[in-house]
């Protein structure tokens, strides 16, 4: 299949049952050496040859024992936005399973399987200072961060490193916000979690182009 040259930009948080920092970040081993996970995708904007892809969501969830950088594989399966068009679901189903190159190409091959691609109603909602981050799948999906703060945190002023050197969003995510999980349940796919509140969340914002030259 011809790749047409294509670009997206947008948000990306997770919610996971490691501790907070999330050390899978630092390019360590999970907390406990397992990782039950959502990467949560929100397009602000993009295009796939002529198919725009501004305002799309997408979910991939994710089990892993051992260390993803260090050679372990990560069971996923996809979320696509149902207010997507069938040209855009193919996009996305491209992209996001690493068919048409750029950063998720690189991570796909550590996926061990794909359970399933399906088309469902996701709910986006991401503070505009970083407040806080939610996602919303009617009775398969809820999950969500609250900001990082503590004793000595200026108010207002967010919990964030820079240059990580596992970003789950590649290269591009140079900037990642800390915060707690608030209370986070899916169940999908195989992928079945009840996340108390106050485990690792946090947001990067992603830039993607392919296809690979």
């Amino acid at each position: 299949m011809l790749i047409p040259d294509w670009r997206v930009e947008g948000d990306w948080f997770d919610v996971c049952t490691c501790n907070v920092p999330c050390p899978c970040s630092f390019a360590q081993p999970p907390t406990n050496n397992s990782c039950d996970v959502i990467f949560v995708y929100h397009v602000r904007v993009g295009n796939y040859g002529g198919v725009p892809l501004n305002g799309l969501n997408a979910v991939m969830f994710g089990e892993l024992r051992g260390n993803v950088w260090g050679g372990d594989k990560l069971s996923v399966g996809f979320a696509l936005d149902s207010k997507a068009s069938e040209q855009q679901q193919e996009a996305l189903t491209q992209i996001l399973t690493g068919k048409a190159g750029g950063w998720m190409g690189q991570l796909s091959q550590v996926f061990s399987d794909i359970r399933s691609i399906e088309v469902l109603p996701i709910k986006v909602e991401i503070d505009s200072n970083l407040d806080s981050w939610h996602v919303d799948i009617p009775d398969i999906l809820n999950a969500g961060g609250e900001a990082l703060t503590g004793p000595t945190s200026d108010p207002g002023k967010r919990v964030q490193t820079t240059n990580p050197p596992g970003s789950e969003v590649g290269p591009s995510g140079k900037i990642i916000t800390w915060a707690r999980s608030t209370h986070s349940t899916w169940s999908r796919m195989g992928f079945k979690q009840n996340i108390p509140a106050g485990q690792n969340s946090k947001h990067m914002t992603f830039q993607w182009n392919g296809p690979d030259r």
